[in-house]
Formats: C-alpha cells, sequence, structure tokens
C-alpha cells in the first residue's frame, strides 16, 4: 500500500527528460531547415548583427518549459546566452518577459519559432493544470495527469502538469501496474477463468514477487466500475483502486465502503472530468483524480518575442 506517502515519481528536469527534449528539437530543427539552411534570414539579415529579444507572455499563465531553454539553444548549436526571469512553475501576468536572448540576430531568427513552440506548448499545460488545480484547493482529493499525451512528449508534459501544481501518474507500462477489464478479459480468454478483482490483484503481486527485474515498491492498482468489485478489491489490499465513470453519488458510496472495509486503500475518480464538474468530485472524498484533459486538451499559451537590434 501507499505507506510512507509512496506515489508515483514526479517528473523533473533529469537526464531523461533532456534525452527526450534533445530529441525533439532535433525533429523540430530539421522540420525547419531539412538539409538546407534558413533562406529567409541569410539572404536579407546580414552577418554579424547583435540582437536582443524578449520572450514575452501575450496572456497571463504558469512558467514551463523557461529552464529548458538552455537545453534547447546547446542542441540546435547555436551561441546564445540566455537570462531567465521566471523560474518554471512560477506566474506571470500579460507583458511579463519570461526570457531573453542575447546574440546573432541570424541565430536567434531561426531558433525563435522552436523555442516559442516548446513553451507556448508547456506553459499552456502548467496554466491549464493550475485552473484545475484552484477548483479543488482546500480539499484532500489531488490531480492527476494521464498517459493521454502526446507521443514523444509524455515526459515534456508531465514535466508541464507538475509545473502547474498537478500530480503525475505512472509514466508508462514499465513502473506500476494498473489493471483493467481488457486485461482480465485477456486472461480469460486463454485460461477460461474469469478472475475477481481480488484474485487479479494476487495474481499481479504474485508476478511481482517472482520478478527479479520488477521495480522496487511498484504500486498495484486496479479498475472497476461497480461497487461490488470495489467491495471485493478492498480484500487483496490494492495500493490505488480506479473509480471508472462513476456517478458523484456512486464515489461518495465507494468512500464509505473503503473507509469501513480497508481505510488504507486510495480511491481514484476517473473517466470524463472536466473542470466544471471537477469540484464535485472532490467533494466525494476521493484521494485522486485523473484527467486526461490536462494534457490533451490544453491550448498552447500565446508568447512572442519582442525584439532590440
Amino acid at each position: 500500500m501507499l505507506e510512507n506517502h509512496q506515489d508515483f515519481a514526479q517528473q523533473t528536469r533529469d537526464e531523461f527528460l533532456r534525452d527526450d527534449l534533445e530529441q525533439l528539437v532535433r525533429l523540430a530543427i530539421r522540420e525547419d531547415l531539412s538539409r538546407g539552411f534558413d533562406l529567409t534570414t541569410i539572404s536579407v539579415v546580414p552577418e554579424g548583427l547583435t540582437a536582443q529579444a524578449a520572450i514575452v507572455a501575450r496572456e497571463p499563465g504558469i512558467a514551463s518549459g523557461v529552464e529548458l531553454i538552455p537545453w534547447i539553444i546547446e542542441t540546435i548549436g547555436a551561441d546564445i546566452p540566455v537570462q531567465l526571469h521566471r523560474r518554471d512553475g512560477e506566474k506571470f501576468t500579460v507583458g511579463d518577459p519570461l526570457a531573453t536572448l542575447r546574440g546573432e540576430a541570424r541565430d536567434v531568427l531561426t531558433c525563435e519559432r522552436t523555442i516559442l513552440n516548446f513553451l507556448g506548448r508547456l506553459c499552456g499545460i502548467a496554466s491549464w493544470t493550475k485552473e484545475h488545480v484552484d477548483v479543488i484547493s482546500g480539499l484532500k482529493a489531488q490531480l492527476y495527469d494521464t498517459r493521454k499525451t502526446t507521443p514523444g512528449w509524455r515526459r515534456l508534459e508531465k514535466y508541464a502538469v507538475a509545473c502547474g501544481g498537478g500530480r503525475n501518474h505512472r509514466s508508462g507500462l514499465y513502473d506500476a501496474i494498473l489493471i483493467k477489464d481488457n486485461h482480465l478479459a485477456c486472461h480469460q480468454s486463454v485460461t477460461g477463468k474469469l478472475l475477481s478483482p481480488s484474485e487479479a490483484i494476487a495474481h499481479a503481486r504474485q508476478f511481482l514477487a517472482e520478478q527479479v527485474d520488477a521495480p522496487a515498491g511498484a504500486i498495484v492498482e486496479i479498475e472497476v466500475d461497480t461497487l461490488e468489485q470495489l467491495a471485493d478489491a478492498l480484500q487483496s489490499n490494492p495500493d490505488i483502486v480506479l473509480l471508472d465513470n462513476m456517478t458523484n453519488d456512486q464515489l461518495s458510496e465507494a468512500v464509505r465502503i473503503r473507509d469501513q472495509q480497508n481505510a488504507s486503500v486510495q480511491l481514484e475518480a476517473s473517466g470524463g472530468v472536466r473542470l466544471e464538474t471537477l469540484r464535485g468530485i472532490a467533494e466525494t472524498g476521493v484521494d485522486r483524480i485523473s484527467v486526461g484533459a490536462l494534457t490533451h486538451s490544453a491550448v498552447n499559451l500565446d508568447l512572442g518575442l519582442d525584439w532590440t537590434l
């Protein structure tokens, strides 16, 4: 069980995030330059011209990706010193500068769109997450993301969720067990036996115990869609039970059953959660609410580059 506040790891600025970022930046630059060069800049902008440009907010939000700008520029291979005016996770308002770039104008122009694209996406997710976090402020429930992320961007998007004050759910299929109905159906198709939730949990824990290379302390979670399944699952001490697409009345009853039967198990509400329904779900007493929209429905934040030659 989630002893000593054990939880899924929060995404930080680690070596894995940097590796993903570098691969995405190389792809982004290849999209812009292919195997050639910036035709407009080279043809119009004189060589050796020095420029200063500030990344400025066109709307309020939460910073995310600002501290990644030096990594982006280094991957591109440009010589552009950067001064950061905001740290990731900090608020900003309209007109606030997030960072200032100084260097040869040709380099800044070539890097401009790539930097703004990354920051706009990440600040958009962080800001959208903060809106959700504020809605449930003061309640027990914590807000979690999901694996509904842009392919290749998962670590970056989860980092942005963390910047916005949200919590990260499992990173992938490798670091936790989450048993869903499709897994049970596949097991039944081969063995002829449909595992009950409690049997499935016991099966998963036995598997982890037998794997010498299994992640230490891997969380075991199971999805249920009825209160009867919940009561059965609680018998086998899962770390988390995911309550799929339940009404608020069902969620409240699920909390009562959990408190009575196995108070140490965490309950996670999931499925079609919207900003306007979030507070009501949190008021049922669940511990966690996972929201795919944090990443799959966030809109890029409007940022611009204000130039001084």
